[in-house]
């Protein structure tokens, strides 16, 4: 009885030291690198400090949701926008390309994760052979002929060192990083996409003051051709106005194919045709609804942007290729076997004392490889420094882009309002000019010199409304929003 408790005590602890050594892992332990970036963004010293906060303020901007979690029909409330976005999530052969890259990870990954469990493969088999002379000692050899089939395990690596499941390991980040990827992918597409209609709507602006201004032109020019028939104005007020009509025209025609390459650039990003109806009808400063984001944010939440996590699952996968490098260091123990049966006749093969088994386990020890297994060792571990430069720059990265944005925010909100005040002003100027001209108490080169401003004011006031807006997609793009549809759900491809 003691025999056997000892016996019994003898299977536990070789079964609890096996169970041990197929848990152990080589893999160095992962620690996430420290930011390499300050804990808060840099505000600009010229930007305006913002006003008190109030509590019904403050209890709206805590319960407002991060910048991540704002779904893209939320922060994009342009009804047009979000149905060319929702045509380029559909359409857009790039994030096809990414999801597909999904799809290859994933499949690779489970062939990988497949070297973990043993394979079981039945085999069937007819064998006819006849041995020379020279092996059977002069005399003539039988010709043997039989049949064999069974099923069995070949070259099953026992995984006592963790080889195997650190590349399991490694497939697996590489998974989970290509699918960051994909997020990524869909997150630069929206924007986009959203900067692409936002351009589209400057440039039609454009085109229509540009049409607007040349058809006062081309009114005021008649006038001017009139009043030189009637002998009260010079013919050089003529070709001065004449050249204002012509400089209007110019610009009608440039912005008219700016507007055409920029519907092209859209319907690239959609993937498809777009409807006249999906394109945007004026531009303004509250038409697109593009919503502003608080800078009150700390740089950690750079962490969960797409491109950053990327690269922290490329990061661990590295860290598992040095765990698989230094497996590779120690013994590899492999099993085979295989039961069957074995006839000398197809119709017997499965009858009583035909079976058939074998059982062939192999262990194999690196002892000279030529300096291969510590190449591949340092490689595995240079590989890893890599990924952690690449970690960094991609923090760094993301945070020189939140900085430049926010940095832009109040610089652009303060020039809207200067350029505003620029265009009434250049405005008021023009007419008083007109005014003067017609009382014939100043040239019409006056009047020229405050159209031309006018034009050009108003034409500022487009760009810095493109600019403002384009910043603020940039914002919300950098701070990792983008990649869902609805805050506080799942994403639209989940």
């Amino acid at each position: 009885m003691r025999a056997v408790t000892r016996k019994s005590w003898g299977r536990r602890f070789a079964a609890a030291g096996l169970g041990l050594l197929a848990a152990c892992t080589l893999e160095p332990r992962y620690r996430t690198p420290a930011l390499p970036v300050p804990d808060q963004w840099p505000i600009p010293a010229t930007a305006e400090a913002p006003p008190p906060a109030t509590a019904a303020a403050g209890e709206r901007a805590a319960a407002a949701p991060p910048a991540r979690d704002i779904g893209w029909r939320e922060f994009f409330v342009d009804a047009r926008l979000q149905q060319l976005i929702a045509l380029a999530l559909a359409n857009n052969r790039d994030l096809r390309i990414a999801v597909v890259n999904i799809q290859l990870a994933r499949a690779q990954y489970r062939v990988q994760r497949a070297s973990q469990l043993p394979s079981l493969d039945a085999s069937g088999a007819f064998t006819r052979e006849e041995l020379p002379p020279s092996l059977t000692f002069g005399f003539p050899s039988p010709i043997l002929q039989y049949y064999q089939a069974g099923i069995g395990v070949t070259s099953f690596e026992v995984d006592l060192f963790g080889h195997v499941r650190s590349l399991t390991h490694a497939a697996l980040e590489q998974y989970l990083a290509q699918d960051e990827a994909r997020r990524g992918a869909q997150l630069s597409l929206i924007a986009q996409v959203a900067s692409a209609y936002l351009t589209l709507a400057a440039d039609q602006e454009l085109l229509r003051l540009s049409r607007e201004t040349l058809e006062n032109q081309q009114d005021s020019f008649r006038l001017t051709q009139q009043r030189h028939a009637a002998g009260a104005v010079s013919a050089l007020d003529v070709a001065q106005a004449q050249t204002t009509v012509e400089a209007a025209r110019a610009d009608a025609a440039r912005y008219e194919g700016n507007v055409a390459q920029d519907i092209d650039a859209l319907a690239l990003l959609v993937g498809a045709p777009i409807d006249a109806a999906l394109l945007p009808q004026q531009f303004d400063a509250g038409s697109m609804g593009v919503r502003a984001l608080p800078a009150e944010l700390p740089s950690a939440v750079l962490l969960r942007r797409p491109d950053v996590l990327q690269a922290e699952h490329v990061l661990r996968a590295a860290s598992a290729d040095i765990g698989a490098a230094r497996a590779a260091f120690f013994p590899t123990i492999s099993l085979t076997g295989n039961v069957g049966a074995a006839s000398p006749q197809l119709s017997g093969l499965f009858q009583s004392g035909t079976q058939s088994w074998i059982f062939n386990p192999q262990v194999t020890l690196p002892i000279f490889h030529g300096g291969a297994l510590l190449g591949n060792l340092a490689a595995a571990r240079a590989g890893r420094a890599i990924a952690v430069a690449q970690y960094e720059k991609a923090i760094q990265s993301g945070f020189r882009e939140v900085a430049d944005a926010l940095a832009l925010s109040a610089t652009l909100a303060r020039a809207q309002a200067a350029q505003q005040a620029l265009v009434e002003a250049s405005g008021r100027a023009f007419d008083l000019s007109q005014q003067r001209y017609r009382g014939g108490r100043d040239s019409y080169l006056n009047v020229l010199d405050a159209q031309r401003s006018y034009y050009a004011a108003q034409q500022g006031l487009i760009a810095t409304r493109l600019a403002e807006q384009s910043n603020r997609v940039t914002l919300y793009k950098a701070l990792g929003g983008g990649w869902q549809e609805h805050s506080g759900g799942r994403g639209a491809d989940d």
